[in-house]
């Protein structure tokens, strides 16, 4: 189940990167009606540049949990911020499930807070149960360090900021 979902997703990618890479440049005055928001998992999938942290989730089995109601709020490193951890964190964190877990629970906030929200706050309170620091540094938002790097991606049961670090409780 877990193998068609995924394939799926990567035949959804492709098929949207195939139809916006379409070679007619003419105008159409057709209108459609816009797609549907994915949820946090799934527009993690198909953005590609999460496949670390979308592995890391699946393994500590919280597949269904952020794919589930919410709303809330993920901190999502990229595959570059999993890549810059010390050599053999990442390996560390696969092999302790339960550590795994608090990882990833530590990027979740719950509830729907968007980046205009967030430059007002000078904490947030964690899935995890730990705060995490917000800071404004020259002009940039950072979360316990990590800059934020793009904010506001909407879906269905949530919005994700992305980050360039992994977070640490």
């Amino acid at each position: 189940m877990r193998t068609t979902l995924k394939l799926a997703a990567v035949l959804a990618a492709l098929g949207l990167f195939v139809a916006a890479c379409g070679g007619d440049t003419e105008e159409t005055t057709t209108t459609m009606a816009p797609a549907a928001l994915k949820d946090i998992v799934d527009t993690a999938v198909e953005a590609g540049s999460f496949t670390t942290l979308v592995t890391a989730v699946e393994a500590a089995g919280l597949v269904d949990t952020l794919k589930g109601e919410g709303p809330f709020t993920v901190f999502a490193p990229t595959d570059e911020a999993f890549a810059a951890l010390p050599e053999g964190a990442l390996e560390g964190l696969r092999a302790d499930i339960p550590g795994l877990t608090d990882v990833l629970l530590y990027h979740v906030v719950p509830g729907k807070v968007m980046a205009a929200d967030v430059v007002g706050l000078t904490s947030a309170t964690t899935v995890q149960g730990s705060d995490l620091e917000i800071t404004v540094e020259d002009g940039k938002v950072m979360i316990d360090g990590a800059t934020v790097l793009t904010t506001d991606i909407e879906t269905s049961n949530g919005v994700i900021h992305v980050i360039d670090a992994v977070l640490l409780p």
